[in-house]
């Protein structure tokens, strides 16, 4: 790296990442000897000390079942899992709590819109329209809506740089189109959709749109109502959050009219063998005990992103992005899959006559984790011509040294395996 290049622990960079990094025990250790550069943020980020102590706290002090309990410890967790929705709701600009939904993740949050929205209202010559863009957890859902109703699922095409294509999407979308639902940026090639252009149209044509939000939410700021989008979806594990909690928001006046998707304890207010009365919202989608933890420790992470502050992340993770993005083109015989104009911190590449998973066997002995495979985006693969990439993906935690790092163990893996 030459004296003119900028570094990640400048005041220019807007970040003290040596500060930040210290925050995140997992980058602390060594993997083969070497100090560990972590390179797949897109799969899952790391975890800073402050979110994992919230959900050590609560286990420690606090744990209880939630809403019926009158004791002080159910008390105590039903007012952190609760306020930790408002959190949420701040975070995203939803108008209410009513409009945050907790769920497993992204693909549950999709699954029930599609079985509880759309589902219901679809039936034979219904269409459904997605990218070719998509992770699978926003495609197999609609697959499996068309194959019960009978609605055709259409599929908007991507170009030879990885971006929708908004004129066929023009074309595509008409009066028998039920749902949008588009991925915010994608977890293969870190495309950025310009979803507002998209919602739009799709306003114009009376079209409700879903938003897979997993891969948007960490890394800028998201305002649910300036987007006007319907439904917006994304995991607590690719936001500094624990596992096993997501977040499904909703416009209030759709929540209320969708049925329950699973039935059990919480979503009710009243049953009998005759009849039963369902829960107000958001719990009558929220059946039997909740993840109260991961509700707390989502709350923490976004107490900790909020800190920094979502557009000076987004700032930081551009530059780093344009720093590897020039850095890894200088690899003899690598070539970036996924050109878009705009691209979050994602780098999908393949290396010339090396397989990508025996690129991801070779870093890791050198310390470097990134993600190799398919990337849960088969169609994306198939589209390029190519069995799987390697993928890096940034945070901010990430820096300079950590991307030549990544480079000197491509020169590394393709002086061993070409």
């Amino acid at each position: 790296m030459s004296a003119a290049e900028p570094r990640f622990d400048t005041p220019s960079a807007g970040l003290d990442v040596a500060a930040i990094r210290r925050d995140f025990p997992v980058l602390e250790q060594t993997i083969n000897g070497r100090p560990l550069v972590y390179l797949d943020n897109a799969a899952s980020s790391q975890r800073p000390r402050q979110v994992i102590e919230a959900i050590s706290s609560y286990y420690e002090r606090d744990h209880a079942n939630v809403h019926r309990g009158v004791h002080t410890l159910s008390q105590r967790a039903t007012d952190a899992f609760e306020g930790a929705r408002d959190v949420v709701r701040r975070f995203v600009n939803a108008r209410a709590t009513q409009e945050i939904v907790f769920v497993r993740g992204t693909t549950e949050a999709i699954n029930l819109v599609a079985q509880s929205f759309v589902r219901p209202k679809v039936g034979p010559g219904d269409e459904l329209l997605i990218s070719g863009l998509e992770h699978h957890a926003n495609i197999v859902p609609w697959k499996l809506v068309s194959e019960q109703t009978g609605a055709t699922l259409k599929v908007i095409p991507i170009d030879e740089r990885g971006e929708v294509d908004f004129q066929a999407f023009e074309r595509m979308i008409g009066p028998r189109t039920r749902i949008l639902a588009l991925a915010h940026v994608s977890n293969a090639l870190g495309t950025v959709v310009p979803v507002e252009r998209f919602i739009a149209v799709a306003r114009r044509h009376g079209v409700p749109v879903l938003l897979d939000g997993a891969q948007g939410v960490a890394h800028d700021a998201v305002d649910v109502q300036a987007l006007d989008c319907d439904f917006y979806c994304f995991s607590g594990h690719k936001m500094l959050g624990p596992t096993g909690i997501g977040v499904l928001y909703g416009r209030r006046e759709l929540l209320e009219d969708m049925p329950p998707w699973q039935g059990g304890g919480d979503m009710i207010l009243a049953v009998t063998f005759e009849q039963i009365t369902y829960n107000q919202l958001p719990w009558k989608f929220e059946a039997g005990t909740p993840p109260i933890a991961g509700a707390i420790g989502l709350a923490a992470a976004i107490h900790y992103l909020e800190a920094i502050g979502m557009k000076r992340i987004a700032a930081y993770e551009a530059e780093l992005l344009e720093y590897a993005t020039r850095r890894l083109l200088t690899v003899p015989g690598l070539r970036i899959v996924g050109t878009a104009e705009r691209k979050a911190a994602v780098i999908s590449f393949v290396l010339e006559g090396v397989h990508p998973h025996d690129i991801g066997t070779i870093l890791d002995t050198e310390g470097v984790a990134i993600r190799t495979g398919h990337h849960c985006a088969m169609p994306v693969m198939d589209f390029f011509r190519v069995p799987a990439t390697a993928r890096a993906s940034m945070s901010f935690y990430n820096t300079f040294e950590e991307i030549d790092a990544l480079v000197a163990a491509l020169e590394r893996a393709r002086s061993i395996l070409t």
